[in-house]
């Protein structure tokens, strides 16, 4: 199978059976991070942080990388791997979407504190 094909495929199931299946990526993934935060939690094993969608899609294609190092030859561990990977770099950018949402809307708001004035009006447009 040449790479091209590797990503197609990959690509196909990320947006295609798997979002079917499992609904949107993020939210799925987030999910799965909170029953492993409980599970760790219950376990004692509390990290530094809690796990969030965006570790779990890292996790996930780490397995993939890890399972190319035993057994055979299995296209399906690339194949996921670059799901996982384009999963990860989709949750990722959609976080700094709306980070930057955040940070933009608090910069407005500490803008406006203590101006008495409130809200600057907007130019006349005819």
């Amino acid at each position: 199978m040449k790479a091209h094909q590797i990503a197609e495929t990959a690509a196909s199931l990320v947006s295609g059976d798997r979002e079917r299946t499992h609904g949107n990526k993020t939210d799925n993934h987030q999910r799965i991070a909170a029953v492993w935060n409980g599970i760790l939690l219950a376990a004692g094993k509390q990290p530094r942080h809690a796990l969030n969608a965006h570790d779990v899609a890292n996790l996930m294609e780490g397995m993939k990388i890890a399972r190319r190092y035993a057994g055979s030859f299995n296209v399906d561990d690339y194949v996921d791997g670059a799901g996982y990977a384009a999963v990860a770099g989709e949750i990722a950018a959609e976080q700094e979407r709306i980070d930057l949402t955040w940070a933009d809307a608090t910069v407005k708001e500490a803008a406006l504190e203590g101006c008495p004035a409130g809200e600057m009006p907007k130019p006349f447009q005819p």
